[in-house]
């Protein structure tokens, strides 16, 4: 049998701990949150490797994301004890209920019927009463709990709607890859006085989230 807590020991360690992720804050809730929890049961022994995990159809491409890229990006987040944070892509909860150790309250957008499902469940299972699922086109956001401390968009786009950086409060934050493979870069947005700039956090590979491919466009 799998002892799931010393493989969570193991990806602190040696995948977190190896690759800059210095946030004592995110080091102890990774340890804490069970990924295995989050992922099918054919996953499950696998939990722990540092790479995407499918959560959805194979078609989908949606996945719980490699636990060093996601930990890079929570801490690039700068997420704060009285926080309201939006997470964008929520699939199963798992990054939900990592945020929800470190945030005062989450949102969790899925528009996938049976993920946002499956994601209320596990975070009721777990206890976790700071973090909410909710349904809606994660390309849109979710303008009426906003705006928000922190939005973070979990996976990959091409392009960012300017509706999701519209939901930040002054000085707030979001963190996104950009790009797909390996010219994906992971970006901090902050709001500065309704000025909205970018600085590079580091280079990441990350599946791309759907709504947010590149409009295809024709040339003559």
């Amino acid at each position: 049998m799998t002892d799931f807590s010393q493989s969570r020991r193991k990806m602190v360690d040696n995948q977190l701990r190896t690759n800059d992720v210095t946030d004592h804050r995110i080091l102890d809730a990774m340890e804490l949150v069970p990924r295995e929890r989050f992922v099918p049961a054919s996953k499950k022994a696998v939990a722990y490797i540092d790479e995407d995990l499918p959560v959805g159809p194979t078609d989908s491409g949606r996945v719980v994301m490699k636990p060093h890229i996601f930990g890079k990006l929570v801490q690039l987040s700068e997420i704060r004890e009285g926080d309201v944070v939006l997470v964008v892509g929520a699939g199963t909860g798992y990054s939900a209920a990592v945020v929800s150790k470190l945030a005062a309250s989450v949102v969790a957008l899925e528009e996938n019927e049976e993920l946002a499902k499956t994601a209320t469940e596990i975070l009721v299972e777990l206890g976790i009463e700071n973090a909410v699922v909710v349904e809606g086109a994660l390309n849109k956001g979710f303008a009426s709990e906003g705006p928000y401390d922190v939005i973070l968009i979990d996976g990959a786009v091409e392009v960012l709607p300017d509706e999701l950086t519209k939901q930040l409060k002054p000085g707030g934050r979001l963190t996104v890859v950009e790009g797909q493979g390996g010219s994906g870069t992971a970006k901090l947005y902050r709001n500065s006085d309704g000025v909205i700039g970018s600085v590079f956090g580091f280079n990441a590979s990350v599946s791309l989230l759907p709504g947010f491919e590149k409009t295809e466009e024709f040339e003559f």
